[in-house]
């Protein structure tokens, strides 16, 4: 099957026919003396992997791979790898990279039907170690709980790509009886230090990350520009959202993050390749409840981050800890009133009719703005995850 098709035949031009060039990018025809810019149309590829395929097989539907690892070596841009619900190992790495016009997406075909696990004698410290550029990893749930031998998991989820997605997937249980060491870890990590940029990780359940008492270990780590929006964060060992490193132009938007060392830290320092500042980062409609610490900056920031709208309350050492001269605006300091909450069981993070986070939040920038559950979010926007 053909991964990229043009379709050129849709132009009534008269002059000279431009040439099919197999490669995703536009190319120009000339007609009446004037230039048109023709966009290529891409017809999507489908691979397909389930518990009960075989690596030598195709990956059609009729006969699908076995693992993700071998569905990742022919993908070619534009192709959907579709992942149909089971146990899968993890420890691999993906470096296929697809396009602004033709990502290279990675989906359970059901939300957190593919399990991601530890295999046997683990060679790598990653679940799920991405280099490539234009990937989505969508709807997977990495479970490191049950070790089995070799290098132990410090990382879930790990991007090293530019312009990648990482959406509604389920990280937990995440480097919970490692030593504490510097190097850290974290439940996802997007990274800057193989220069990727602007990339998002969106509607995703990250908990039960790190052992007690690590500040080194995160929920979710961003080294690089990106996107953390409507994710929900709990029972971290450090911050359950970390910024640090090249991290600056973030947008952290619409989070729910409890239970952990700290909520969110907004930082720069130990730079890979600029010289810092983290700046013009937008901290907005979050909830942070009941850690050791709230928001915080650390290390080298500027004076355009912003933190507006959000709730921040009984975080027991401090809500705030921000740079001298920067302030907070529309902060919400009250209970949240989620639907349920238990710290050390299970949580409902909804919020409930009479939560003071209902319709309290302000739109970002960029306008798109969904919840964790995938929903619209409207004119009245809560502060939070999830949209009453």
């Amino acid at each position: 099957m053909p991964r990229n098709v043009y379709t050129l035949t849709r132009f009534a031009l008269t002059a000279l026919p431009c040439c099919l060039v197999v490669a995703l990018a536009a190319c120009r025809m000339r007609a009446g003396g004037s230039e048109q810019l023709v966009i290529p149309e891409v017809v999507r590829a489908n691979l397909y992997v389930s518990p009960s395929g075989n690596d030598s097989n195709p990956g059609t539907a009729d006969e699908p791979f076995r693992t993700i690892m071998r569905a990742a070596q022919v993908v070619t841009p534009g192709t959907t790898v579709h992942v149909a619900p089971g146990v899968y190992t993890g420890g691999f790495k993906t470096t296929a990279n697809g396009s602004m016009e033709a990502r290279i997406i990675y989906e359970s075909t059901e939300r957190w039907g593919a399990k991601i696990v530890p295999p046997l004698n683990s060679g790598s410290s990653t679940a799920w170690q991405n280099r490539g550029n234009y990937v989505d990893i969508v709807g997977f749930e990495v479970d490191g709980s049950q070790y089995q031998g070799g290098a132990k998991w410090l990382g879930g989820i790990y991007n090293g790509g530019s312009y990648v997605a990482i959406r509604n997937n389920q990280v937990h249980h995440i480097a919970n009886d490692v030593p504490c060491e510097s190097s850290g870890g974290a439940g996802i990590g997007v990274d800057g230090y193989y220069r990727g940029v602007k990339s998002e990780v969106t509607g995703n359940s990250v908990h039960d990350i790190g052992p007690d008492n690590c500040r080194f270990i995160h929920g979710i780590y961003i080294s690089t520009s990106a996107t953390v929006r409507s994710n929900i964060v709990f029972r971290i060992s450090g911050a359950g959202i970390h910024l640090w490193h090249d991290a600056n132009n973030v947008l952290i938007a619409g989070n729910t993050v409890t239970g952990s060392e700290t909520g969110i830290v907004v930082g720069g320092g130990d730079y890979y390749h600029t010289q810092g500042p983290n700046d013009r980062t937008q901290v907005l409609n979050n909830i942070v409840y009941d850690n050791r610490s709230g928001i915080v900056e650390q290390g080298n920031t500027g004076k355009h981050n912003s933190f507006r709208n959000n709730l921040v309350y009984q975080n027991n050492g401090a809500d705030w800890r921000l740079s001298e001269g920067m302030s907070h605006s529309g902060t919400i300091a009250a209970a949240p009133g989620f639907v349920a909450y238990d710290r050390k069981g299970t949580s409902d993070f909804r919020p409930g009719a009479k939560s003071p986070a209902v319709g309290k939040g302000v739109r970002a920038a960029d306008g798109a703005d969904q919840d964790f559950e995938g929903k619209v979010r409207g004119q009245s926007i809560d502060i939070g995850a999830v949209q009453h």
